[in-house]
């Protein structure tokens, strides 16, 4: 199993807190992931969780900027995050 990277699960829980904070968005998130209110709370320790935090993340750039702009992050962040967590190596289809 890889080493996950602390750097790596502090920025998905940062994107995470900011998630929590969006009113229009954490109701997209919960639809989308199936997760509960609960959950969040629950799994927030979980590095699957949080790369799929990520993953919901990365579905929009507009998602991505606002979240990078409000935590002071490059745009390439998340995505470099989420290679870092369970699940989130690079697919090759060739």
């Amino acid at each position: 199993m890889p080493k996950i990277s602390l750097a790596a699960e502090t920025l998905a829980l940062q994107a995470l807190g900011w998630l929590v904070g969006n009113e229009d968005l954490l109701p997209v998130f919960l639809g989308a992931s199936g997760a509960s209110e609960a959950d969040l709370r629950s799994r927030a320790a979980d590095p699957e969780f949080l790369g799929s935090v990520l993953d919901f993340l990365m579905m929009d750039d507009a998602w991505v900027i606002s979240f990078c702009d409000a935590q002071g992050f490059s745009y390439e962040s998340p995505m470099q995050a989420r290679m870092s967590l369970p699940g989130g190596a690079q697919v090759n289809w060739t």
